[in-house]
């Protein structure tokens, strides 16, 4: 599989959200807030949590904590970039701004 770069991740991420915004109005006569999409962000966030603790050994595991974690982390990921798409923010330059303001606080 091909490593994509982050624009193109964006931009995947928002048109699949478009693409729940469609179901959700079919099933459900109205897209999610941006409320709902952070508690479903934080669930998964949750999630990862437990499964991180589960593929170290300090939990419980059903044989399939791989590929669940990495379902979850890529999940995280979109969820991510679809709350600072909603709330107008620039997930990319976030980003940079987060990375160069850290590195210079910690002296890298």
């Amino acid at each position: 599989m091909k490593n994509m770069n982050f624009s193109e991740a964006v931009e995947r991420s928002l048109q699949l959200r478009k693409t729940y915004h469609n179901l959700e109005r079919q099933y459900h006569e109205k897209e999610w807030t941006v409320e709902e999409d952070a508690l479903a962000f934080l669930t998964d966030a949750g999630l990862v949590g437990r499964l991180t603790m589960s593929q170290q050994g300090r939990w419980p595991t059903n044989g399939e904590t791989e590929s669940e974690l990495e379902h979850k982390l890529g999940e995280c990921m979109w969820w991510l970039i679809n709350l600072a798409d909603r709330t107008d923010i620039d997930i990319s330059e976030a980003l940079e701004k987060f990375l160069t303001k850290t590195e210079k606080k910690i002296g890298d």
